[in-house]
């Protein structure tokens, strides 16, 4: 199965289930859905930042503060942030800690994102497909625009994580 033929959870404007939809028409009608952000620090506080492929079906080539991806039909935030936070970047036992819930919306994508962080400094295992490379970057060097451009979600939720204490 290719990732636009993934079936995916469809929710309303409260974040309620109403159906579900292959990835490929949630993105054509920009369908609202649910996806999950992984901010991974290392213990200095920097922040692990992708470099996505340019194959990617939203913001080809685009610098990402967060792994994650779209909750698929049937899952949970959780077991999608796992299973995400483990096929990007390999990161498997590491604790996930959620953080805070957040809707975001453009005239490219509207989801209701879940956050969460955890502490991983590597070794990291990158899915070719997605990610092209990896770096840890301080709040400071991403607040200088050191990286550009960045996904407008991961930037919206990376923010609020900065607003919250990190």
């Amino acid at each position: 199965m290719t990732p636009s033929d993934e079936i995916v959870t469809i929710v309303d404007a409260a974040n309620r289930r109403v159906g579900e939809k292959p990835r490929r028409l949630m993105r054509e009608r920009n369908l609202p859905h649910r996806a999950t952000y992984i901010f991974v620090f290392d213990r200095e506080g920097r922040v692990l930042v992708q470099r996505r492929t340019a194959s990617k079906d939203l913001y080809p080539g685009y610098y990402d503060l967060a792994a994650g991806g779209v909750v698929a039909a049937g899952e949970s935030y959780a077991t999608c942030a796992e299973r995400e936070a483990f096929e990007e970047l390999g990161i498997r036992g590491s604790a996930l800690v959620r953080r805070f819930d957040f809707y975001f919306g453009n005239r490219h994508t509207r989801c209701f994102g879940r956050a969460y962080t955890c502490v991983h400094e590597g070794p990291f295992t990158l899915e070719a497909e997605e990610v092209e490379s990896v770096r840890f970057h301080s709040a400071r060097e991403i607040a200088d625009g050191v990286v550009a451009p960045i996904t407008p979600d991961s930037r919206h939720a990376f923010d609020r994580l900065m607003d919250e204490g990190g």
